[in-house]
C-alpha cells in the first residue's frame, strides 16, 4: 500500500460535493441518489473487484482507508455503500482463495449493479447462525424466500439483496441457504426509515413474499450455527473491517472539528484562545490518542484478511473487538468534540450535532457489546460450562 492515493480514487473535489449535500439528506430523511450517481461513475462500486473484471483490484485494507476518508463528508453514505462493498469483498475472499461462485458479483458491480444486504431480522440474536426466513427449494435449484429483513440499507435503490434463510426441508438437516434475489414484485420495500441519525443509508424493512433466487445465485448451503464455511468468515471479516472504517472516519472528523473550533475560539473569561487553554488541549489530546489507536488496528487485520493470515480460532474474537473499540472510541471521541466546541454544537445546524447522532448506530450494528464480549471471552476462556 506504500504507493497507494485514496485520492486517485475518491477525489478531493468529489469528497466535498458529497460532504456539501450532506446536511440536506440528513434533514430530508432522503436517499443520497447524487452520491450514488458519483461514486458509481467514479468506479467505487467496483473498488474491490478484479481489473480483469472491470474494477480497481484493490485489497480490503485500501478500500478500509477509502471507506474512512468517505466517512469524513457524509457518514450515512458511507455506511449505505459499505454494505454493497460488504458482498463485492465477500466475492474477493472467496477469489482469493479459489473458491468459485460469487464471480456474478464481481461482474455485477463493475456493470452498475447495486448489492444489499439482507440479513438481519427483527428479534434474531443469532444473525450469520439462524434465520426466520423461510428458504423453500424449488424443483430447477432455485429457492423461494418468504420473510422480512431489517436495517436493509441501500433500500429504495439496490439491484440484488444478498441473504440467507433456513431451509428446513433437506434430507441432510437443516440448512442455512444464502442467495441473491433480484427486485421484483414479490419483494416489498417499506418507507419506514425514520431514525435519530444514519439518515441517509434508508435501511429500510424488507418483506419478502416468495421471492425466488435463481438457482445459480443460490451461493451457499452451510448448516445452522457457528461455522467455518468461508460464507461466513467472508461476511463476518469483511462487514467488521468496514465497519470499524466509517465509525473510525467519523472519528477523524469530530477531531478536525474540535481542532478547527479550537483555533478560532477565545475564552472571554481567560483571554487564552481555546487551542492555548491547557483543559482544551487535554481533552483534544485525549481525542487524538484513541483516534490513532484505531488506525493500525484496522489497517492490520484488513491486510491479515487481504493476506489470507491464519488466526484460527480467535479469528471472530479479533474482528468482533476491532468494530467495538472503533465504535467504542468514535462515540467517545465525538462526545469530546461536543465538549470543545459548546453549546453551539447542539444545533442541528452544527455538522458536530449529526455526527453524534450517526454515531450512535454504531452500537446496533452486529457484533453488539453484548455479542462482542461473548465472542472473546468465548475465544480466551472456552464455552461456559453447562
Amino acid at each position: 500500500m506504500t504507493d497507494f492515493d485514496p485520492a486517485a480514487y475518491l477525489s478531493d473535489e468529489l469528497l466535498e460535493r458529497i460532504r456539501s449535500r450532506a446536511a440536506a439528506v440528513d434533514a430530508e430523511n432522503r436517499f443520497p441518489d447524487e452520491d450514488l450517481a458519483e461514486l458509481t461513475d467514479a468506479g467505487y462500486l467496483a473498488i474491490l473487484v478484479p481489473k480483469a473484471l472491470g474494477g480497481a483490484g484493490l485489497g480490503l485494507a485500501e478500500a478500509s482507508i477509502l471507506q474512512q476518508r468517505l466517512a469524513t463528508a457524509a457518514p450515512a453514505t458511507a455506511l449505505a455503500i459499505n454494505m454493497h462493498l460488504v458482498w463485492t469483498g465477500v466475492a474477493k475472499v472467496f477469489s482469493d482463495r479459489g473458491i468459485s461462485g460469487l464471480e456474478f458479483v464481481q461482474e455485477g458491480a463493475a456493470a452498475g449493479e447495486v448489492f444489499a444486504f439482507g440479513i438481519s431480522e427483527a428479534g434474531n440474536d443469532l444473525v450469520l447462525f439462524g434465520s426466520d426466513t423461510v428458504a423453500e427449494p424449488q424443483p430447477d435449484g432455485s429457492y423461494a424466500f418468504t420473510g422480512a429483513k431489517i436495517f436493509t440499507s441501500l433500500g429504495p435503490v439496490w439491484t440484488q439483496l444478498g441473504l440467507h434463510g433456513l431451509d428446513i426441508t433437506s434430507p441432510d438437516g437443516p440448512q442455512m441457504v444464502y442467495a441473491f434475489v433480484p427486485r421484483t414484485d414479490a419483494v416489498t420495500t417499506r418507507d419506514d426509515w425514520d431514525t435519530v441519525g444514519m439518515r441517509g443509508t434508508q435501511s429500510r424493512t424488507t418483506e419478502l413474499h416468495g421471492a425466488v433466487a435463481p438457482a445459480d445465485r443460490v451461493v451457499r448451503r452451510v448448516a445452522p450455527g457457528p461455522n467455518p464455511d468461508p460464507i461466513v468468515f467472508g461476511i463476518f471479516s469483511v462487514f467488521e473491517v468496514l465497519l470499524a472504517s466509517v465509525y473510525t472516519g467519523i472519528a477523524r472528523r469530530a477531531l478536525d472539528l474540535a481542532v478547527l473550533t479550537a483555533k478560532k475560539r477565545t475564552s472571554k473569561k481567560t483571554g487564552l484562545a481555546y487551542a492555548d487553554d491547557p483543559d482544551i488541549r487535554w481533552r483534544i489530546a485525549e481525542m487524538a490518542l484513541a483516534y490513532d489507536g484505531l488506525l493500525p488496528q484496522i489497517s492490520s487485520l484488513a491486510t491479515d484478511v487481504d493476506q489470507r493470515a491464519d488466526h484460527g480460532a480467535l479469528w471472530f474474537a479479533k474482528l468482533s473487538g476491532l468494530k467495538h473499540r472503533a465504535v467504542v472510541a468514535a462515540k467517545q471521541i465525538v462526545d469530546e468534540a461536543m465538549l470543545v466546541a459548546g453549546g453551539s454544537s447542539y444545533f442541528t445546524r452544527n455538522e458536530l450535532s449529526r455526527l453524534y447522532r450517526d454515531v450512535l448506530a454504531g452500537m446496533f450494528h452486529p457484533s453488539d457489546p453484548e455479542s462482542a464480549h461473548a465472542t472473546v471471552a468465548a475465544a480466551w476462556l472456552g464455552p461456559v460450562s453447562s
